[in-house]
């Protein structure tokens, strides 16, 4: 019993967007729910995502989540017309997303999801509230993280010798 436990804690990610990392400035984190429909649980469950391309939106005053792929399974949507593309509605609090219509209307943020993942039996999506890199940006990022890399490569090395 123990196991089924321990696995659980470790599959609790569906999906994680490292390009979003890469290409912007994540300053703010939020976890929004998710509105799905009953085959688009049974895919997720099955690990079928494309979450690299998608972004969210504000329409109505409301929050969406556009460009996520989930790719329906065969066995599970027979008597489904699946839309793997469709727009869903991401589920925050009234003032958290005032906050971020705010902040994308007028610091021109952008709202970008960086992981999707199970909790309590529930799809939940981390959005982070980003401003989007310079090539410079990213070329430095990219040298600090070559350089502690090294760094640790060099400690690493220095405590097994001394």
């Amino acid at each position: 019993m123990a196991n089924k436990k321990e696995k659980g804690k470790n599959d609790s990610t569906i999906a994680l967007n490292k390009r979003a990392r890469h290409e912007y400035h994540i300053d703010e984190r939020y976890e929004a729910g998710l509105s799905l429909q009953g085959w688009e649980v049974k895919s997720l469950r099955a690990g079928r995502i494309n979450f690299g391309d998608c972004y969210a939106t504000v329409k109505n005053g409301e929050l969406y989540l556009f460009g996520a792929s989930i790719p329906p399974l065969i066995s599970a949507s027979t008597h489904v017309v699946a839309d793997d593309r469709r727009t869903r509605k991401l589920l925050l609090h009234r003032e958290e997303i005032d906050k971020l219509i705010g902040a994308v209307e007028r610091k021109g943020y952008t709202i970008i999801p960086t992981a999707m993942y199970w909790k309590h039996n529930r799809v939940k999506v981390e959005i982070g509230l980003a401003k989007g890199k310079q090539d410079h940006d990213k070329r430095a990022a990219e040298k600090e993280r070559d350089w502690s890399r090294e760094k640790q490569q060099t400690m690493r090395a220095k405590n097994r010798l001394g």
